[in-house]
């Protein structure tokens, strides 16, 4: 931008000199032809206007050139979507000649699929795996992401410190991150929540209950709130048994176990410990509210939810955006957030709480890669992160807790209260027709629940998709 002020400024002065030449041609002494300076006159002002239209059409076409379009898309889930638009502006006040096109919706999926499949690809997207539709996890199967561990080495936009050295240690040393399990980031870590059983703390005042720490505890407590008409679990769909199981298979087996189960380890799913897990939820499962699978879908989800507020059930399974969720929801009174990480499997063992995160990645094809890295890198900045945390969506940064007030304090600090932290997910594979590990081991968890299913078959076909999708790795 300077350096077109300075091209016209010395443009500016030397039409100046050019006008003043022409002036002195027409105030020439009677002895010079007058028609001869008028012509000279009116050929310099053409050629004035023409430079100063040249000038206006280089000063356009520069501006042309400078600014630079980045297609954002991001996911609207529970932090609504006010806080992309604020940090859109942030960073193209930070970035001038950068304009952001910002795509937000809550089935963001249905809406760029259909472009990318024309060859229209945002350059960043923001959306997490462990959807429905998958798409991410597709996407990855395909090899058709962008390798982020560049960026991890880039400096924050506006600040002095690298980015790896901003994220929260172990964020970058999971398969939620590096899903081909080699070591190369292709999710960049998004808002992170810790994720465990919400209840009304209220509740068990009044009750004057105990908060149980162990599963023998849970069905006792399950036992007597029955007699009073209070279930003891709901879950709002059966998505959410991804974070639940990941934390008692983590629990059960310890982390290397856990690698296991993501990696379809031979035999891994009819273990000891594995069977432990599926007999525990099998068990709850009898502890369940009875309109919980009516209501296990993406309309009516917040109807269960809904149930712990009505002291209707005990605990539901959730992460940090609850609260926010369900905070214009009517409530029972003296109602008050309670949280806890899930009970150890094994007796003497620490209580586990998988640490869900959403994520953000560069499709392969995307048009505009290095302004795509420089956006993702902004993420971890202490203006977007300010912006983020006023929405409850919480970046995992070093020094976050300085953003944190109310409820996020107590849910913050979890894992500061002996809570074992459990990350990761299901390693990517080669695509597997008909097959999917999460539908087969969270989806089934509804027929568990209404009886359709046994325990064991839930097992047994667990272990058969896992054995697919281990042949898919080789």
């Amino acid at each position: 931008m300077k350096k077109k002020k300075i091209f016209a400024t010395l443009l500016a002065a030397a039409m100046t000199m050019s006008m003043l030449a022409g002036c002195g041609n027409q105030d020439a002494p009677a002895g010079n032809s007058g028609d001869a300076g008028n012509d000279g006159g009116s050929t310099q002002e053409q050629q004035s206007e023409q430079e100063t239209e040249q000038e206006s059409q280089q000063e356009s076409d520069q501006e042309e050139v400078q600014e630079q379009v980045l297609k954002v898309a991001a996911f609207e889930g529970g932090y609504g979507s006010d806080m992309w638009h604020e940090v859109v502006a942030a960073f193209e006040a930070s970035h001038p000649g950068v304009k952001v096109e910002l795509t937000i919706d809550k089935k963001l999926e249905d809406v760029i699929s259909p472009g990318m499949k024309a060859g229209d690809y945002p350059d960043v997207v923001h959306l997490a795996t462990g959807r429905e539709a998958a798409l991410t996890e597709t996407l990855t199967k395909e090899n058709a992401l962008l390798p982020l561990t560049d960026v991890l080495e880039m400096t924050v936009p506006g600040e002095s410190v690298k980015v790896k050295d901003k994220i929260v240690s172990g964020f970058t040393d999971t398969l939620a991150t590096n899903p081909y399990g080699d070591g190369v980031t292709y999710y960049a870590p998004m808002f992170y929540s810790p994720c465990g059983l919400f209840y009304n703390a209220g509740l068990f005042k009044e009750k004057n209950w105990e908060v149980p720490t162990t599963w023998e505890e849970m069905w006792a407590l399950g036992d007597k709130a029955k007699e009073e008409g209070i279930a003891l679990f709901t879950y709002p769909t059966t998505g959410y048994f991804d974070a639940f199981t990941y934390a008692t298979l983590s629990s059960a087996g310890g982390p290397d176990f856990f690698d296991s189960c993501m990696t379809y380890e031979d035999g891994v799913w009819e273990s000891e410990n594995a069977t432990k897990v599926f007999e525990l939820i099998g068990k709850l499962a009898q502890y369940t509210e009875g309109t919980t699978v009516a209501n296990a879908n993406n309309d009516n989800f917040t109807k269960n939810q809904q149930l712990i507020l009505d002291n209707k059930a005990i605990f539901c399974p959730n992460g940090t955006w609850l609260p926010e969720e369900m905070k214009d929801a009517p409530r029972a009174d003296g109602f008050e957030w309670g949280f806890m990480a899930i009970p150890a499997v094994n007796e003497g063992g620490a209580g586990c709480s998988f640490c869900w995160f959403e994520q953000m990645w560069i499709p392969a094809a995307a048009e505009n890669q290095d302004m795509a890295k420089e956006f993702v890198a902004y993420m971890y900045s202490d203006e977007a992160a300010r912006i983020f945390a006023g929405s409850n969506a919480i970046q995992p940064i070093v020094g976050v807790s300085d953003y944190l007030e109310g409820d996020n304090k107590l849910f913050y600090s979890i894992y500061d209260n002996g809570a074992t932290a459990v990350m990761g997910g299901f390693a990517a594979t080669a695509p597997v027709e008909g097959a999917n590990m999460l539908d087969t081991l969270c989806g089934t968890v509804n027929s568990i629940v209404s009886g359709d299913k046994t325990v064991a078959e839930w097992q047994a076909a667990v272990e058969e998709v896992s054995d697919k999708f281990r042949a898919a790795m080789e």
